[in-house]
């Protein structure tokens, strides 16, 4: 079952990136199906986070759709080369996200070593967020689109992680964030080896 708006709307981005542990994402690009299991995320809030792009309340070419309802991609380039996917959260107005940092892959795994170049399924297909956009084919052209149609979307297919099978730890690479990026906003199923390296 596709998620529903609702789900992305909630006022609370860290419960959002909490709660998105053990969904599955899913892509049809150019008709392949591909997809997995989400097993790392991490939050960002438009308040009390330097981190979040939209912390200083700027509404720019890049960060516009942060300022739409849940429920819509953000996708960026990092490094001028990975394109990161980005859930936007929250009601329209309140600028949060959720970056998917890691999957399962589960769906199209053929289709996937082809768009990242490797002959092998292990962590480096799927483990890290500008991996998992190259597997499942989202690129900045995805900017903004609506994540209950048919290019990409999420579903609920069984029950929740348990409490005691989830890591909480900081968010990687914020440095620049000062206090904030101690905040224990990155979520990991505990045993995954589809995780990010990064500790």
């Amino acid at each position: 079952m596709k998620i529903a708006l609702d789900f992305y709307r909630r006022p609370d981005p860290v419960q959002v990136a909490h709660d998105l542990l053990g969904k599955y994402v899913y892509t049809n690009i150019n008709g392949v199906l591909t997809g997995g299991r989400i097993v790392e995320t991490e939050a960002y809030a438009h308040i009390n986070d330097q981190a979040c792009h939209s912390h200083l309340g700027r509404y720019t070419a890049r960060t516009q759709i942060m300022y739409e309802p849940g429920g819509v991609a953000y996708v960026y380039l990092v490094y001028g080369r990975y394109a990161l996917f980005n859930i936007i959260t929250n009601e329209a107005g309140k600028a949060d996200a959720v970056l998917i940092r890691g999957i399962e892959p589960t769906v199209g795994i053929p289709e996937m070593l082809l768009r990242r170049g490797v002959t092998e399924v292990k962590r480096n297909l799927t483990g890290g967020p500008g991996l998992l956009t190259q597997a499942l084919g989202i690129s900045t052209q995805h900017y903004g689109t609506d994540l209950t149609g048919t290019t990409i979307w999420l579903e609920d297919q069984q029950e929740p992680v348990a409490e005691d099978l989830i890591l909480a730890s900081p968010r990687v690479g914020i440095d620049y964030a000062g206090d904030d990026a101690a905040l224990p906003w990155r979520f990991r199923i505990k045993g995954s080896k589809w995780t990010s390296p990064a500790r």
